[in-house]
C-alpha cells in the first residue's frame, strides 16, 4: 500500500528541489501535483482540499531555515502536516477501570475480515499479557462462528460455545458473565455483519451496546474499498459512535485512501492495521511512521520492534557464545535464517531503511534473495540432524541424496558446504583474537549461490606459476653474472 503514491510525491519533490528559492508560482506547481497524487491515491475530496490548503499557507508564511533548502523544508511541511493528517499520534485502547472484563465491540460489513481481526486482537492482547475471551456473536453465517472457535484454538484462547439459534444480544450478554467467571479480563465480540447496512443490523448492534456498554467499539473496514471504506465508517460512527477504526488488508495494493481519509471524515483514530493473513499480522497504527513511508523516509522503529518479538535475548547470548567457540552449525543458521524471514520480505525491509527504499528499483529484474534463500533451507532441511551438526561427515554419496531431496544440484550442496567452512574458520581466527563476532558481517553461507551483491567470502585464486619462465629467468641472471 502507498507505493504509487510515494512515487508520485518522489517525483514532485524532486522537481520542487531543482527551485533555487520558495515562492507562490514553485509551490503552486508543487502542491498541483501533490493534490493529484492524493486524489490518485483515493483519498477523499474534501480532505485533500484541506490538506493542501494547509500546506499552501505554512510553506508561503515561513521563512526558510537557514539549514533547510528550500525542497527540504517543502518536504518538511508535507511530513508535518501528513502525521496530523493521519492522527498526529498513536491512540491507545481503553480498559475497564473497575476490575470488570473490558468488552471489545468489533464492528463492519460483511467481508471485512472482522472475524480473522477478533483472533489477530485477542493474540496481541494475549502477548501484551492480557487473557482474552472471544466471542462469536454472528448467528447469521454458521461458518463464522466455526471459524472463529477454530482461530481460538490455534491461539489457544477461550471462546465462548454460540449456536446459530441463539439470540446475539443475549450471546454478548452471557459471554461477559462467562469470561467474568473464568479469569477473563477482555471480551472481544465478533457482530454479524452486512452486505449493505440496514436498520435490523443496526438495532441489533444498539441493543448488543446498550446491554454490554463496550470500552471501544471498533469499525473494521477493508482498505480494498477505498472511498466505500470512508462512508460506511461515517455511518456506523453516526449510529453508535465508534471509538476507533482497524483497517484490514493493507499487505495488498490498496492505493491508501482510506487510510488518509477515515481519520479526517469520522474524527476517529485508525488503532490498528492488518499486515497479512497469518494471526500474528496485527500493527498498531503509528501516524507518524506511516507518513515517514509514504514520503520514502523508512520505519526503523518498526523494523527494531518486529526484530525483538523474533530474537529472544537469551538465545542470542548463547548464540554469541556459539560464535566465540566456533560451535555455530547449520542448524543454528537455519534457525536465525527462519527468523530473519518472519520479519517480512526482503522488499519490506528494505522499505523500512531510510534510503533503501529505492533499492529494489535500481535492481531493475534482478532477483532479491528470497528465492536464494528457499534454496539454502531445502538444502539443510534434506540433511540429517547428526548432518547440520557435523557438516564435515558428508561424503559424495550423501551430498548426491540430499542434492535429490531438495530439488538442487549436487554442486549447489558443495558450494554451501564451502562457504560455511570458510565461515567456521573465520569464526576461530576471531574467537582467537578475542574478536567476537566482528568482523563477520561478511560472511554469509549462501553467498556462492547467486545472491545479488554478495561475495562467498573466498579470497583471490592464487596465480599459476609458470616453471619454464622462472628458468629462462635463472639462466639469464646467470649470463649477465658471467
Amino acid at each position: 500500500m502507498f507505493e504509487s503514491l510515494s512515487d508520485r510525491l518522489d517525483q514532485v519533490f524532486k522537481k520542487i528541489k531543482g527551485h533555487g528559492h520558495l515562492d507562490e508560482k514553485t509551490i503552486q506547481e508543487g502542491l498541483r501535483e501533490v493534490r493529484l497524487a492524493l486524489l490518485e491515491a483515493d483519498v477523499n475530496y474534501q480532505v485533500v482540499k484541506g490538506f493542501v490548503d494547509r500546506i499552501r499557507e505554512r510553506s508561503l508564511g515561513r521563512e526558510v531555515q537557514a539549514s533547510l533548502t528550500p525542497g527540504q523544508q517543502v518536504i518538511k511541511v508535507v511530513h508535518e502536516e501528513l502525521i496530523e493528517l493521519l492522527g498526529g499520534e498513536s491512540a491507545d485502547l481503553r480498559f475497564a477501570q473497575d476490575g470488570e472484563p473490558s468488552v471489545f465491540m468489533l464492528v463492519g460489513l460483511q467481508g471485512s475480515g472482522k472475524t480473522t481481526t477478533a483472533a489477530k486482537l485477542a493474540l496481541f492482547l494475549r502477548n501484551q499479557g492480557h487473557k482474552p475471551f472471544l466471542v462469536p456473536a454472528d448467528v447469521y453465517r454458521p461458518a463464522a462462528i466455526d471459524q472463529l472457535h477454530t482461530l481460538a484454538g490455534e491461539i489457544q484462547v477461550p471462546a465462548f460455545g454460540s449456536r446459530s439459534d441463539m439470540d446475539p444480544v443475549g450471546i454478548c450478554r452471557q459471554s461477559v458473565q462467562q469470561a467474568r467467571d473464568e479469569g477473563c479480563d477482555v471480551v472481544l465480540l465478533d457482530t454479524a455483519g452486512r452486505l449493505h447496512i440496514d436498520e435490523q443490523l443496526m438495532d441489533e448492534l444498539s441493543r448488543i451496546k446498550d446491554q454490554c456498554r463496550p470500552q471501544e467499539i471498533l469499525f473494521v473496514a477493508d482498505s480494498m474499498t477505498g472511498q466505500d471504506a470512508v462512508t460506511v465508517a461515517q455511518r456506523f460512527n453516526d449510529l453508535l459512535d465508534i471509538s476507533g477504526v482497524v483497517l484490514t488488508k493493507l499487505e495488498g495494493d490498496a492505493r491508501g485512501g482510506a487510510a488518509l481519509s477515515i481519520r479526517s471524515i469520522t474524527d476517529k483514530p485508525v488503532k490498528f492495521v492488518g499486515m497479512g493473513e497469518k494471526l500474528k499480522d496485527l500493527e498498531v497504527f503509528h501516524p507518524d511512521r506511516v507518513a515517514s513511508r509514504i514520503l520514502g523516509m523508512g520505519d526503523m522503529l518498526t523494523l527494531i520492534e518486529k526484530a525483538q518479538q523474533e530474537f529472544d535475548e537469551q538465545e542470542s547470548a548463547a548464540l554469541e557464545a556459539k560464535f566465540q567457540k566456533a560451535e555455530f552449525d547449520l542448524e543454528d543458521f537455519r534457525s536465525q535464517m527462519r527468523k530473519v524471514r518472519k520479519l517480512g520480505s526482503m522488499e519490506s525491509l528494505l522499505k523500512m531503511i531510510p534510503g533503501m527504499g529505492k533499492v529494489k528499483d535500481q535492481l531493475k529484474d534482478a532477483q532479491l534473495p528470497e528465492h536464494e534463500l528457499n534454496k539454502v533451507e531445502a538444502i539443510i532441511n534434506s540433511m540429517t540432524p547428526q548432518e547440520r551438526h557435523k557438516p564435515s561427515m558428508l561424503n559424495a554419496s550423501r551430498k548426491e541424496r540430499i542434492a535429490r531431496g531438495s530439488g538442487n544440484t549436487q554442486a549447489d550442496v558443495n558450494q554451501l558446504l564451502k562457504n560455511f567452512a570458510q565461515m567456521q574458520k573465520m569464526m576461530k581466527k576471531m574467537s582467537s583474537k578475542g574478536g567476537g563476532m566482528r568482523g563477520l558481517e561478511g560472511m554469509d553461507p549462501a553467498g556462492g549461490m547467486g545472491l545479488p551483491g554478495r561475495t562467498s567470502g573466498s579470497t583471490k585464486p592464487k596465480k599459476k606459476i609458470d616453471r619454464k619462465k622462472q628458468k629462462q629467468k635463472a639462466k639469464q641472471k646467470k649470463k649477465k653474472r658471467k
